[in-house]
């Protein structure tokens, strides 16, 4: 019975074997009984399935059948379990119902098992679920029944359907291999008998040997459940309930006949590539020597120009794709015969080498000639193309000499002969790759040669030869002219730059001469604060009018030269235009501002000299006494002095009437606070020295008063001091006498 016949029955899990065993290592058979009604004839064909499967020593172990009751009523209990003796009854060892909570009638129930104990044959126990390890290890139980056994159904029942396939799959492709197998041998001994070469095995071998192998392994592995977690996972299909012998015994057997039908398709196939190799390279050869040869014969030309070139490349290349779909089967065939000699038949390898030699040598032979007749066409190509862009070149180049220069400025006349530098040198460039293309085309003729009756030919190419070198001296004449009318329009073009190039710095020293004037407006504004400081401007500002003079002389050399080159060039339409007048404007503008500068720094240097000498004269240094300075002095600093502020206020006026200040409104007042300033310590000087003059007077007579009284003490001094001394002089005399007188009394 097959797995496949009662699928449907067997997905409804009605009994199974869980791979767990009793103490006696006899299988457990569980029997899960549910609340609906269980078909007694399903759960027959699912016992009838499950028993077939393990082996007959393992059937004679003896079965541990577990009855799941929980879910169900006594009266199917009873009906499965005497079932189970008409079904297995020597095989059954031991009945286990597990009992549900609520308990049937325990005397009905106890007395019916005891009553039928021997006419069943095996004993029946009643147990409840927690109690089933008293006669069953926990790790042989289900998690149903609180073991520790992982039991998938649906992928048991998958396994075994791979299983029975293979079993079915590999014995029928076995039958059909020993046939294959047979019929070849029997061709080899028989060789005038046409080998049937249609007679195929209906299934892939590979697939049916992979598949066992698989399955295989999966039996050795002992996963056959899918568990994949610690512990032991007993497996229903392990070598005691499905004999691995019985799939290794299928692939050995299957393994060796299909490599006895390997070698009878490599002969058959060694003996169809070698007919068709044969006659596939008499086809090469036949159309290379022939048809192919008579093309290469009948094209030699080069053509006379890049379209006429390009249309015998095309030509080439349609000689050449016909060629190359002979050149493929060439390689094809060229493998295919190196596959055969590897084999290394001895009977073959002769054969074989002849037809390699000979396809070989008919293949390099067209095909060095095919590559050679391209070469020449590549390298004509592109001499053609090259002669013709040198030819439009010199056109280029010529067309540019023929127009005239029309003066526009400086840089554009030198990118103009720049770019005709350019263009002679890329002529030149062109013309030189010209000749060496040329030589190289005329190399490659000379070295050409054609294979007609079996011999190597030279072809005759003079022609070719003449048109090439025709067409390099062409183009070396008309690059010549274009070289002697560049020289002339070179020369032209460097007087043009420079007469540009004097006219843009004619201008650029106008522009630097009106900066230095805006500078001197600007920034030349100081006046000193001293004398000293005021004469180096004086330096400072001549040094400045030098380089003026020296720009505007250059200026006016530049537009002299311009003239002249006008003339050489003959261009009257140019001329100096307005520069001139600009750089006479810009310096008449300067000398006016610089003749002001000067003597608005002369007048400063008199102001602070005038100035200086009053301070310096009027002031006392280390004790000296003052030196009187003379009145004209001080008129002079104040006339000075006055004259210069009026001139700060007076703008520049230029020729042409208009009016320019010096510095800004602020930077004038400054320089007027300083004038100022230094006027008024001048005139606070003069001051200060008249009333000097009164104090001294004052003075003197403060210091005769203080001598007279001073004498008049020192007399008053001299005379108490005399009265003191005459005092203690008779004060002495006075003691003197009185102590005489002691004395002289003491004696008496």
């Amino acid at each position: 019975m097959e797995a496949t016949n009662i699928l449907p029955i067997l997905k409804k899990r009605l009994a199974f074997l869980s791979g767990g065993k009793d103490r006696r290592s006899g299988l457990i058979l569980t029997i899960p009984l549910c609340t609906e009604q269980t078909s007694m004839e399903e759960l027959s064909s699912t016992l009838d399935y499950l028993l077939g499967i393990p082996s007959d020593k393992c059937k004679a172990r003896g079965f541990t059948v577990i009855v799941d009751g929980r879910k169900s009523q006594w009266n199917i209990v009873k009906t499965v379990v005497l079932m189970l003796q008409n079904v297995i009854p020597a095989e059954v060892s031991l009945v286990c119902v597990v009992k549900p909570d609520e308990f049937w009638d325990k005397k009905v129930t106890h007395f019916c098992f005891w009553k039928e104990k021997d006419r069943l044959g095996f004993e029946v126990i009643l147990v409840s679920a927690n109690k089933l390890t008293r006669y069953i290890e926990p790790c042989q139980l289900t998690d149903e029944f609180g073991g520790s056994l992982v039991y998938d159904h649906m992928d048991w029942l998958n396994k075994r359907l791979v299983f029975e396939k293979f079993t079915k799959e590999s014995t029928s492709l076995l039958d059909e291999l020993v046939v294959i197998n047979e019929s070849e041998k029997s061709n080899q001994l028989d060789k005038e008998r046409p080998p049937d070469s249609n007679f195929l095995p209906s299934l892939d071998p590979e697939t049916v040997l992979q598949t066992g192998h698989e399955l295989l392994s999966e039996l050795q592995q002992r996963r056959f459940n899918g568990s994949e977690g610690g512990g032991v996972a007993w497996s229903p299909m392990d070598d005691e309930l499905l004999a691995q012998p019985q799939v290794m015994k299928l692939l050995d057997s299957l393994r060796e006949q299909y490599t006895k039908y390997q070698e009878v398709c490599r002969q058959r196939s060694k003996r169809s590539q070698l007919e068709e190799i044969q006659t596939k390279v008499m086809q090469v050869v036949n159309w290379l020597e022939g048809p192919g040869t008579e093309q290469l014969r009948t094209q030699w030309g080069i053509g006379d120009s890049i379209r006429a070139s390009q249309a015998l490349q095309q030509k080439h290349e349609e000689m050449e794709s016909q060629h190359s779909e002979w050149f493929a089967v060439y390689v094809e065939l060229n493998q295919q015969i190196a596959a055969l000699l590897s084999a290394g038949d001895e009977e073959d390898l002769v054969e074989l080498k002849g037809l390699q030699q000979q396809l070989s040598d008919v293949c390099y032979r067209q095909a060095s000639q095919l590559e050679s007749r391209q070469n020449v066409l590549q390298s004509a190509h592109e001499f053609h193309g090259t002669a013709q862009d040198l030819s439009q070149q010199l056109d280029g180049l010529l067309g540019m000499l023929c127009a005239d220069v029309a003066p526009t400025d400086g840089a554009a006349i030198q990118q103009t002969l720049k770019h005709l530098e350019e263009k002679l040198k890329s002529v030149e460039g062109s013309l030189a790759g010209l000749r060496e293309k040329g030589q190289v085309v005329m190399d490659q003729m000379s070295n050409q040669t054609t294979w007609s009756y079996g011999k190597d030919v030279p072809i005759e190419n003079k022609e070719n030869i003449d048109h090439i070198q025709g067409v390099m001296e062409d183009m070396q004449l008309r690059k010549q002219r274009c070289e002697d009318m560049v020289d002339v329009r070179r020369l032209k073009m460097l007087q043009m730059v420079q007469l540009f190039k004097c006219e843009e710095d004619a201008s650029q020293a106008v522009e630097w001469l009106g900066e230095l004037l805006d500078a001197l407006l600007k920034t030349h504004i100081r006046l000193g604060d001293d004398a000293q400081e005021t004469k180096a401007l004086l330096e400072k500002h001549k040094k400045f009018v030098d380089v003026a003079q020296s720009t505007y002389d250059y200026g006016r050399q530049l537009l002299q030269a311009t003239v002249v080159l006008c003339q050489s060039l003959r261009c009257t339409t140019r001329s100096s235009g307005d520069t001139l007048p600009r750089l006479n404007r810009v310096w008449k503008q300067f000398t006016v501002t610089s003749e002001e500068r000067v003597h608005r720094l002369e007048m400063a240097c008199s102001f602070h000299t005038a100035a200086e000498k009053v301070l310096v004269q009027a002031s006392p240094e280390q004790g000296d006494l003052p030196v009187e300075v003379e009145q004209e002095t001080y008129e002079e600093v104040e006339t000075v002095g006055k004259a210069l502020l009026d001139r700060l206020t007076v703008p520049v006026i230029f020729p042409d009437g208009s009016e320019q200040y010096f510095g800004s409104p602020g930077d004038m007042a400054s320089s007027a606070v300083h004038i100022r300033d230094k006027m008024k310590l001048v005139e606070d000087r003069k001051l200060t020295l008249h009333e000097e003059d009164e104090d001294e007077e004052d003075v003197e007579q403060l210091q005769y008063d203080q001598i007279h009284d001073q004498n008049k003490e020192l007399q008053e001094d001299e005379e108490l001091q005399d009265d003191q001394e005459l005092q203690e002089v008779d004060k002495e005399l006075q003691d003197g006498e009185e102590l005489e007188l002691e004395t002289n009394t003491q004696k008496s």
